[in-house]
């Protein structure tokens, strides 16, 4: 009798090749007893991690990159006279930001779901060339309207990368193997922010090229970027360990014998009563309002950066410097995510290791807001960012790492995710115009 694919947590289609099929039917039928000792060595299992990493972490973290790149660059554009071309004033900047959240958070779940549902390189990828699109539209709009129009899509396509790369990563590492992986992956929005800043103060000299203003071009320029990124998306994300190009047969057992050794007797299948299970689970919860309370000064950095600095010492950096000046913060803030990530899963300890780094953040915002000085602002700045942007990856890891069932994780996942992301909204309307020093 044909085992039922929706219980392979892997797909719903019932076609398999014949390896694949052959690698779990393995893994299924050895005992538990031996399914639990590998015949890898240390050194092998080193090697097998080390591969998985090089194929999987640089091209996922890249995908993130691009969209918090996608996402913040309004940001570096605000500088080039975003506000004053489409004829914005009072809170029009503020709520062009915060439009993005809602629909943002809204497709998380969902989105996750789909991944659990189709292949992750075919999911990824349109959703990909989905925000491309949007990013790029947002080059060629005249107006605030339109501006809105195109931040609420973005939103809605971007929804699905960071809850869904979450999961699909759980999908190949044992528990806590996750959280440096995850730590790598999310320090792409770091490097965002430091790339974001070079690109802008290159690409906003191209005022006028073309009869565009220096904003427009970066939309447009970032967006194109994503859009050919994604095109390579579809054949360089591999779906799942059974089926991976880049392992050998062996590799494959071994995979996924870790996993099943891991969580042992957890549910795969596609079933709607573990989305239930994931919306009753209290322990989420706390997670959801711990990561609200991290999102919040995030965004806050992230989108008004730029416009942080620009307004240190009223006004004595002019737009260009500005843009290089948000490099710096960036550049430590990812040596400190990856590093923290590091640590944490070597202690096997995420708890106080966020605490630490909340002390952190708050150092910087006591500088930013008891000082004049912009030296000392500046200094701020790198709190600030060194501080919160490692406990994104930590909280997520911590979360996924104690919810049982990939479908159910996957749920927990984009519920914490999602939650959390409605900081954004928070934080848009953190730094009024009307507040400014200058």
């Amino acid at each position: 009798m044909e085992k039922d694919a929706s219980n392979s947590g892997v797909s719903l289609d019932s076609g398999k090749k014949p390896l694949a099929q052959w690698a779990e039917n393995v893994v299924q039928t050895v005992s538990p007893i031996q399914s639990d000792e590998s015949s890898f060595t240390p050194a092998q299992t080193k090697r097998l991690l080390r591969k998985m990493d090089i194929h999987l972490v640089p091209f996922l973290a890249l995908l993130y990159l691009l969209s918090f790149l996608d996402r913040t660059n309004i940001g570096n554009a605000r500088l080039f006279h975003l506000e004053k071309d489409l004829g914005m004033s009072g809170l029009d900047y503020n709520i062009a930001l915060a439009v993005f959240f809602p629909p943002y958070v809204a497709a998380e779940i969902p989105s996750n779901m789909m991944m659990k549902r189709y292949r992750p390189s075919v999911w990824l990828t349109i959703i990909m060339v989905a925000w491309a699109l949007c990013v790029t539209f947002m080059g060629f709009v005249t107006n605030l309207t339109g501006l809105v129009i195109c931040r609420i899509f973005l939103g809605l396509c971007e929804g699905g990368l960071f809850p869904g790369v979450t999961y699909y990563i759980t999908l190949w590492y044992r528990r806590h193997e996750c959280g440096l992986r995850m730590a790598i992956f999310f320090s792409a929005a770091t490097a965002a922010g430091a790339f974001g800043g070079l690109l802008a103060r290159g690409i906003g000299s191209m005022h006028n090229v073309g009869g565009k203003p220096g904003w427009a071009w970066i939309f447009i320029l970032e967006g194109i970027l994503t859009f050919l990124v994604a095109c390579v998306a579809w054949y360089a994300i591999s779906d799942y360990p059974e089926t991976a190009k880049f392992l050998t047969p062996a590799e494959k057992i071994e995979v996924s014998r870790r996993l099943v050794a891991d969580r042992n007797s957890l549910a795969d299948d596609f079933d709607m009563k573990y989305v239930w299970d994931a919306l009753k689970d209290w322990k989420i919860y706390v997670h959801m309002f711990i990561t609200i309370g991290i999102y919040t000064p995030l965004y806050s950095i992230s989108l008004f950066l730029p416009t942080i600095i620009r307004t240190m010492g009223n006004g004595k950096y002019s737009a260009e410097t500005s843009q290089l000046l948000t490099v710096p913060p960036y550049v430590v803030g990812c040596i400190f995510t990856i590093g923290a990530g590091y640590y944490a899963d070597k202690l096997k300890q995420r708890g106080l290791f966020m605490l630490a780094f909340e002390a952190v953040a708050i150092i910087g915002w006591i500088l930013l807001i008891s000082s004049d000085k912009p030296t000392n602002q500046y200094i701020g700045t790198f709190f600030c960012v060194s501080g919160i942007y490692p406990l994104v990856p930590m909280g997520v890891a911590w979360n996924g790492n104690n919810i049982g069932g990939s479908l159910k994780r996957g749920v927990g996942i984009a519920m914490h995710v999602g939650f959390g992301n409605l900081g954004g909204t928070i934080a848009a309307f953190v730094y009024l115009s009307k507040d400014s020093p200058s």
